[in-house]
């Protein structure tokens, strides 16, 4: 009997490497995501990212609230989401804000990645986080082709000729995408239908929230222009960045500023330095999250 035991033992002891190592992937993947995302914050900055912060800075203070709400409102309505599935306590929110950089700074849901490390992490809170990930990944895709087509017919008339078919095209696009998850959605999603459509209502309600705040902070920096411009220009905006087949992005955004709003150099200004403030933020958040986490593993 003794020889069997110590074969035994032998046995689970050549497993335990394997066990930690299947343990420890999301704390791994976390950690390779993480570097990736300070890497693509280096990149951005060496690129002079910064430079829009050269501009003339907005003089109303209406506008930083309105920018720091329009930062916050992704991340908040996944909170909103996770904390209906999940109950995450607040220190999800900060596991959001770090998707929300991935996704912008590395590659497109590249965060998804991070934030289903993060849960598998805590296992404790949710057994199989892979499904809801997914399915709430998936209908923020299809939000954001419904209000793509919206906002695309919306632009329409103030576009020229020329961007009739690619953007006819790009819309035809946008609906083969999200066809067939409509027509296999019982075999594509993990959550009971009630569930799906409230995600849903969340991810519509974010994208107006961001479209209108986005169009207040332009307003607010430039209050000479109606409120009504702004809130087209941030609508086309959102067309352009999402439709594909549109040869030149940044042309066909400048063509419908210039129908909508003229000439005016100020408004070029107020552009570059908002991006340049959100990656700004996305520095500072990135720091802070790396010097809470050194704190954490002193203590």
């Amino acid at each position: 009997m003794a020889p069997n035991l110590a074969h035994a033992a032998e046995d689970l002891a050549g497993l335990e490497p394997v066990k930690t190592i299947k343990s420890r992937w999301p704390m791994i993947i976390a950690g390779v995501l993480t570097v990736a995302m300070i890497i693509g914050l280096a990149r951005q900055l060496l690129k002079s990212g910064l430079h829009g912060l050269d501009q003339a800075t907005p003089d109303s203070w209406l506008y930083y609230v309105a920018f720091v709400l329009l930062y916050l409102a992704p991340p908040v309505a996944d909170y909103i989401i996770f904390r209906k599935l999940w109950r995450i306590p607040l220190e999800g929110l900060g596991a959001l804000m770090k998707k929300r950089i991935a996704n912008e700074v590395v590659l497109g849901y590249s965060g998804e990645a991070y934030f289903y490390a993060w849960a598998r992490q805590r296992a404790q809170m949710v057994a199989a986080p892979f499904g809801a990930v997914k399915d709430v990944m998936i209908l923020s895709a299809m939000a954001g082709n419904l209000m793509t087509l919206a906002m695309t017919a919306l632009a329409l008339p103030w576009l020229p000729a020329l961007y009739f078919r690619p953007m006819l095209i790009g819309m035809g696009v946008v609906v083969a995408m999200s066809l067939p998850f409509l027509i296999f959605s019982r075999r594509v999603f993990s959550l009971d239908r009630k569930t799906l459509w409230w995600v849903f209502a969340v991810h519509l309600a974010r994208l107006a929230a961001t479209s209108v705040l986005i169009a207040l902070a332009w307003h607010f920096a430039l209050p000479s222009i109606a409120i009504g411009a702004w809130l087209l220009l941030s609508a086309t905006r959102m067309m352009v960045s999402r439709l594909p087949f549109i040869p030149n992005k940044d042309l066909v955004f400048s063509t419908v500023t210039i129908a909508l709003l003229g000439e005016n150099s100020d408004l070029s200004s107020l552009m570059a330095f908002t991006a340049a403030a959100i990656l700004l933020t996305h520095v500072v958040l990135a720091a802070g999250f790396a010097v809470q986490s050194l704190i954490k593993r002193e203590v």
